[in-house]
């Protein structure tokens, strides 16, 4: 008989976000005159820019000429794109990362999840607390740990991100062998500095771990003191794999896109110690499982790298960010603690008490979608993320009804 992947049972019984779009969706069927305001999942609401767009276009009819027609392309991604992103993304501020080390893809969160296929299975994983569920989950598929209890899963390291240390966890006192760590962070929209990354890096070295560096956020970074690369850090090209996303930087969301970087210097070892090429493992996968993205997707995406591009993505963060700014000072102003929305398009916000009874105190009083931070981990219990993903007067009437329904 053919039998399951039992790991699968481990999991909770719904993707967080699947949770979320049930109770809204019971509650719109049961309120149907209510205009809902969803500030929860971090979908862009905005455009595709200009520039953007006519490079789309300019794509989509290549394909529909003989001469110009393009069929299966470079699993790793088109030359003109991977160039422009190793120049613009890396090299303009001194990374030292080349065209060939990067990989483009239709997304960070399928790249996060399947990067965990290269590793064996007793490696010792180390994960934040709030975290990206999909760090964790995948993991938990593949059989690394054990089953859910108290919150947390036996085998996992939880690196604990609380008010305390700013959600910038420092390096555990135990060796772990693989690290995840997501900056400009998702959910609580802290940052870390040079000094912080540096210590990961370090730690990384002197363990031979290696870092899973998320920076699909780095575009709302906007304190120059701030890295917007794990490569800024001397050693991390050794010790580190970056990804990066269009999605919140270009409002790719719908159309998909993003990139791995994988430097030539990373290594993994086999059972005896032996090094190997980690660049050459994922080139294995990615050859293996992976057909490329779409001519036109990356047609658009390397208009990104435009002057014209830079300048328009950039007014479009610029936008979200003033969203992040209105909603941190309102929650502030009603008296609740909160950290992000500076260099961050999220607000994480210290309610009190359940996450949930929270999150549905505000969709049913308020009509407003949050995201619960105990979704997140164990830490965040008593917080609820607010995206400032939406339209400047749906945010301000979001707002509004919040103010109500926190004095009624």
């Amino acid at each position: 008989m053919i039998r399951m992947n039992e790991h699968f049972n481990k999991l909770q019984s719904s993707y967080l976000f699947s949770t979320i779009g049930k109770k809204v969706g019971e509650f719109q069927a049961a309120n149907p005159s209510v205009s809902i305001i969803k500030l929860g999942i971090g979908d862009v609401t905005h455009a595709l820019s200009a520039e953007i767009v006519q490079a789309f276009h300019a794509g989509v009819d290549e394909l529909g000429d003989d001469a110009t027609f393009r069929g299966y392309g470079p699993e790793q991604g088109y030359e003109f794109l991977r160039n422009a992103i190793a120049e613009i993304d890396f090299q303009a501020r001194n990374c030292d990362i080349q065209a060939d080390e990067i990989f483009v893809s239709d997304g960070a969160k399928c790249d996060t999840g399947n990067f965990q296929e290269l590793f064996a299975q007793d490696i010792t994983i180390a994960v934040p607390d709030p975290v990206y569920p999909v760090y964790v989950d995948t993991n938990v598929m593949a059989g690394r740990t054990g089953t859910f209890s108290k919150g947390r899963y036996e085998g996992l390291v939880y690196l604990e991100s609380t008010k305390e240390n700013s959600f910038v966890p420092s390096p555990p006192e135990k060796t772990v062998d693989l690290i995840y760590l997501c900056f400009p962070n998702n959910p609580t929209g802290a940052t870390a500095t040079k000094e912080q990354l540096t210590q990961w890096v370090e730690y990384a070295r002197a363990n031979q771990a290696l870092i899973l560096f998320d920076a699909a956020y780095v575009e709302f970074i906007r304190d120059p003191r701030l890295p917007r690369s794990i490569y800024e850090i001397p050693g991390a090209r050794e010790m580190a794999v970056e990804f990066r996303s269009f999605s919140k930087t270009a409002g790719f969301t719908g159309t998909r896109a993003a990139y791995t970087v994988i430097p030539k210097d990373c290594l993994v070892y086999d059972h005896s110690g032996s090094g190997h090429s980690l660049h050459a493992l994922w080139n294995r996968r990615q050859t293996t499982k992976f057909n490329g993205l779409s001519y036109p997707v990356q047609r658009a995406a390397a208009a990104v790298y435009t002057p014209q591009g830079q300048a328009q993505i950039h007014a479009q963060s610029d936008y979200y960010l003033e969203n992040a700014r209105l909603i941190r000072e309102a929650m502030t102003g009603l008296g609740y603690p909160v950290t992000g929305g500076e260099n961050s398009p999220y607000i994480w916000v210290e309610a009190g008490g359940d996450s949930w009874d929270f999150f549905d105190m505000l969709l049913q009083k308020a009509g407003v979608v949050t995201t619960p931070g105990s979704g997140f981990g164990r830490c965040g219990e008593g917080y609820i993320r607010i995206s400032a993903f939406n339209h400047r007067e749906k945010v301000l009437q979001a707002l509004d009804r919040i103010a109500q329904a926190l004095k009624s």
